[in-house]
């Protein structure tokens, strides 16, 4: 129990002081608490299966004898969400679908020009889709604030320590990720790289390993030794990785074959399909086939956090920035102005800026110019606001790290004790108002 909450913050052993009350639990659906949308039970209280009628259950929860008494046990309520577990993801909506099946067989000899235009018609509801939040849905760390700060009212006590989200005192992080899925982004990897590294930048290129191009064992070590980062996409993006377990797993067996030769340890799933009870079967530390809202993609959802969390023992690092892809074919815009809105709400919860930018559709000068305009405003915001700069496999070390350290005291002083806490910082949590208050020590 406030395990999720605990461990998000990293909090000292048994010092959050709320509990659950014991009748919460029930029929799972939709409710509102401190005007986050949550998805789970809430005792004898009526949900609704849609979440625009969803009830606001706020005034349910007691602070009594120093502790904040919930409705509902916030544990179920994130993995509810972060899992995707209030939609149905298990793609049986489209798995017997003659046109998703007729669509990936004709796939690759459809050009861009055409596939935009059908993707488009495909995806034309997003706009009228209300949850999670567009641009951005944060509505776990919202939720984990939101419960942190009504603990330290109900307590009386005025702040509480945990450890920062960050290496070094950072204020938030920025990854770049570049999917490769034709020989034309293939052979534009090493310009990518040119171009990131002229903006101080290092980022991961996830390749597919079977049928869409062949990957020259070059490539890979010019990869490796510019100091890039290597990760699998799938095996060879037909769409099918997650229709069937069983299929599945027999995939799974080869992805993990090439993740040990190329000493590859991350993957992204191609169309970002994704089904969390399958996961565990990739030999992998980490995963980035999450979005934050998936509003733009094929399967719909959202794990609604900005915030790296765990898989069973996989880091997943969510996508919380639209995809060039949907942005130039799908919403037809060729500026930065999406990608600042979304950069400004992630910095505004201290969370992870992640993006990916296919070498394959940055070729044509408007396209490489927005990317450009896109590195420049990173490089910018990382220099004002002290943004950790990291690949994915830096990223998943230092959360994996982060997971395991404590919080221990130490006469009148906090200490961080485990591994990489020469680089934790202390931070404190107080509320003014109701706005919940980082500090670092």
């Amino acid at each position: 129990m406030n395990d999720a909450i605990s461990q998000y913050y990293r909090l000292p052993d048994d010092y959050l002081s709320f509990a659950v009350r014991p009748e919460a639990a029930g029929r799972e659906g939709f409710f509102r608490y401190k005007g986050i949308t949550c998805y789970g039970g809430v005792g004898t209280a009526e949900v609704s299966p849609g979440f625009q009628n969803a009830p606001d259950v706020s005034g349910r929860e007691i602070k009594a004898n120093g502790s904040l008494q919930l409705p509902f046990n916030p544990d179920d309520v994130i993995r509810n969400l972060r899992h995707e577990r209030y939609i149905n993801n298990d793609l049986a909506q489209e798995k017997d679908s003659i046109t998703r099946n007729a669509y990936y067989i004709l796939r690759r000899l459809l050009p861009v020009a055409v596939r935009k235009h059908l993707q488009r018609y495909r995806l034309r509801d997003w706009i009228d889709i209300r949850y999670p939040a567009w641009p951005v849905d944060a509505s776990v760390d919202d939720l984990c604030g939101q419960i942190l700060k009504g603990s330290l009212e109900a307590s009386a006590i005025t702040r509480l320590p945990f450890i920062w989200f960050w290496p070094d005192g950072q204020s938030g992080c920025i990854m770049m990720t570049h999917d490769v899925e034709s020989p034309k982004g293939r052979d534009f990897c090493e310009a990518m790289r040119e171009i990131d590294l002229s903006f101080g930048f290092k980022s991961s290129f996830e390749l597919i390993p079977e049928k869409k191009y062949e990957i020259p064992d070059q490539l890979l070590q010019d990869i490796r030794s510019s100091g890039f980062e290597i990760c699998l996409h799938g095996l060879c993006h037909d769409g099918h990785l997650f229709r069937e377990k069983e299929e599945f797993l027999r995939r799974a067996e080869l992805i993990n074959q090439y993740a040990r030769a190329w000493g590859a340890v991350g993957f992204r799933s191609p169309v970002m399909y994704r089904n969390p009870d399958w996961l565990s079967a990739l030999e992998i530390d980490y995963d980035m086939s999450w979005p934050t809202v998936g509003h733009l993609d094929p399967q719909r959802g959202g794990c609604c956090t900005v915030m790296p969390y765990f898989i069973g023992d996989i880091v997943e690092l969510p996508l919380t920035m639209t995809q060039d892809y949907s942005l130039f074919h799908i919403l037809r815009r060729h500026d930065i102005e999406l990608w600042r809105d979304q950069i400004e709400q992630v910095r505004s919860r201290n969370g992870l800026i992640s993006c990916i930018v296919h070498p394959d559709y940055v070729t044509g000068s408007r396209e490489l110019s927005v990317y450009r305009d896109l590195l420049t405003l990173l490089r910018e915001i990382r220099e004002e606001a002290r943004l950790w700069t990291a690949l994915p496999g830096e990223i998943a070390r230092w959360w994996r790290n982060r997971q395991a350290m404590r919080l221990v005291q130490r006469g009148t002083e906090w200490r961080v004790e485990g591994p990489g806490s020469e680089r934790a910082r202390v931070a404190w949590a107080s509320f003014d108002g109701d706005r919940l208050h980082y500090s670092l020590e």
